[in-house]
């Protein structure tokens, strides 16, 4: 029953006033989720596909939604009768015949409901994972996807039959694909109009079916395409191949082949964005004297001098040494923190010249720790 059903902008996870790209997003990240490709076997994965593409079906087209927004369920379930059976006891319209589009159109402007002709679904988007390294992603490649598409049966051309002479106008429908069907409601006996259940709104039925798509006049196979992967595209972002997903069976545009990127981690490199960062380890004699540091990019090698008494932390930023924004085309910075490395297995020469060293210094070359030490005693006082 219609008033069982959850609210469709509930299934989809939207708000009433949501826009039609709203309504596409949400659809196009539920339908990939509870997709039965990605759940095989799942039973309740199947069931709520179906739901979402249901509520899909209704909020993504005006006329269905207005109807939906006014009237709930039962203003676009054809079995629920407009007004539903709750109402009998406001009787006296027994024996008029009304056509309930005729109703829909006073309320939305004319023809609101009354039928358009036969409208179908445009074809399913399929969603693909590729896997790039980090240069591939940060400089850009072309990967050649393998997957498995709805396209029209090359044997009979779509047709679904042998011979185009074994096509013929369904004789239920007589051809429109739709028909009407008179229910009792509050205001008397009405007409809706619903999908021929012989030829499946199609208005053609086929005696000799095509023995390649078994007269369907679609059949899935197993394609290969290369696409070009941008330079600066990050990891989880999506690119949509137009036209390449499933074709429609009703005559409408072909889904998208949607790509989702995942790229796998740098061994030396974080991404941040469009910038870069890494440690790069230092002696304590570069860190004392300063040096000129051979520092890595993607792009190679690039020389860096780092002043004397550079300390353990400190970063530094080399520019446009980073990714390429994707969309503004610009190129991001590259961070470098030096870690100071302390020497270990030192000599006892080794030991002992540092020892002579640390006297040599005093208190007076290492400002940090006499002012810590100097914080702490103004403390206790």
């Amino acid at each position: 029953m219609a008033d069982k059903k959850r609210d469709y902008y509930e299934v989809l996870g939207i708000n009433k006033g949501a826009s039609d790209s709203d309504i596409k997003k949400a659809y196009r990240s539920l339908a990939k989720k509870y997709h039965p490709d990605v759940n095989p076997g799942d039973k309740e994965a199947e069931v709520k596909f179906k739901e979402v593409n249901e509520a899909y079906e209704v909020l993504s087209d005006a006329d269905k939604k207005a109807r939906y927004d006014q009237y709930g369920h039962a203003g676009v379930d054809p079995n629920a009768g407009f007004g539903g059976g709750g109402f009998g006891g406001f009787g006296g319209f027994d024996g008029m015949d009304f056509d309930l589009g005729d109703i829909f159109g006073s309320f939305f402007g004319g023809g609101g409901g009354r039928s358009q002709g036969r409208r179908g679904s445009p074809g399913r988007d399929i969603f693909q994972r590729v896997t790039l390294t980090f240069d591939e992603a940060a400089f850009g490649c072309k990967k050649e996807i393998k997957y498995a598409r709805v396209e029209k049966c090359d044997t009979c051309k779509g047709v679904g039959a042998k011979n185009s002479s074994d096509v013929k106008t369904c004789d239920k429908c007589g051809g429109t694909g739709q028909i009407k069907v008179t229910q009792r409601t509050m205001l008397g006996m009405m007409q809706t109009t619903q999908q021929c259940d012989k030829c499946r709104g199609k208005g053609k039925t086929v005696t000799n079916p095509c023995s390649n798509c078994k007269g369907t006049g679609y059949v899935r196979i197993n394609k290969k395409i290369e696409v070009n992967i941008p330079a600066g595209i990050d990891n989880g972002q999506r690119l949509s191949v137009r036209g390449q997903g499933d074709e429609s069976t009703s005559g409408m545009n072909a889904g998208d082949l949607v790509v989702e990127i995942s790229v796998r981690n740098h061994s030396v490199f974080e991404r941040d964005g469009s910038d870069l960062y890494c440690e790069v380890p230092i002696t304590f004699a570069e860190a004392t004297l300063g040096a000129e540091l051979e520092i890595p990019t993607l792009e190679g090698n690039v020389k860096y001098t780092i002043p004397e008494g550079t300390q353990t932390g400190t970063t530094f930023t080399i520019k446009e040494k980073g990714v390429v924004n994707i969309n503004t085309k610009r190129k991001g910075n590259l961070f470098f923190t030096v870690i100071i490395e302390t020497p270990k297995n030192l000599s006892e020469k080794q030991k002992q010249l540092l020892r002579e060293f640390a006297e040599s210094c005093g208190e007076s070359n290492f400002k940090n720790k006499q002012s810590f030490f100097e914080k702490i005693k103004k403390n206790r006082k």
